[in-house]
C-alpha cells in the first residue's frame, strides 16, 4: 500500500474551502443548483456522507471540473480509511510470480 501517513482531505472540505468559501455561495443556493436537497449537500460538507457518480457528475458540470476529480478524492479518502480501519487484508499474501505471469 502507498505509505501515506495523513488522511487525505475529504472532498466535502475541498467542495466548501475551494469553491463554496471563496465564490460566496451559501450551502442552499449550491444545494438548488446542483438539484439535491440542502441535507444531502450538508452532509458532503460535513464529512458524514460521500461524492456519488451522481453527485460528482453535477459538480463537475457546476464547477467545470471532471467527475474523475470528486470520484478520485473520494477514493483516496476511502482507501485511506479501509487501509487504517481494518487488518485483515494484511494477512493477504501475493500469488507467486509464476503463476501471476506463466508467459515469462
Amino acid at each position: 500500500m502507498d505509505k501515506v501517513k495523513r488522511k487525505p482531505t475529504h472532498p466535502g472540505n475541498i467542495l466548501k474551502e475551494d469553491y463554496l468559501v471563496p465564490l460566496e455561495i451559501s450551502v442552499t443556493e449550491m444545494a438548488t443548483k446542483l438539484g439535491v436537497s440542502r441535507k444531502t449537500l450538508s452532509r458532503i460538507l460535513n464529512e458524514k456522507s460521500s461524492i456519488t457518480p451522481d453527485m460528482a457528475l453535477r459538480l463537475a458540470r457546476a464547477f467545470d471540473t471532471t467527475p474523475k476529480l470528486w470520484l478520485n478524492l473520494q477514493q483516496n479518502i476511502d482507501l485511506w480509511n479501509a487501509e487504517h480501519a481494518s487488518t485483515g487484508w494484511k494477512c493477504v499474501r501475493q500469488l507467486p510470480f509464476q503463476v501471476l505471469h506463466p508467459a515469462l
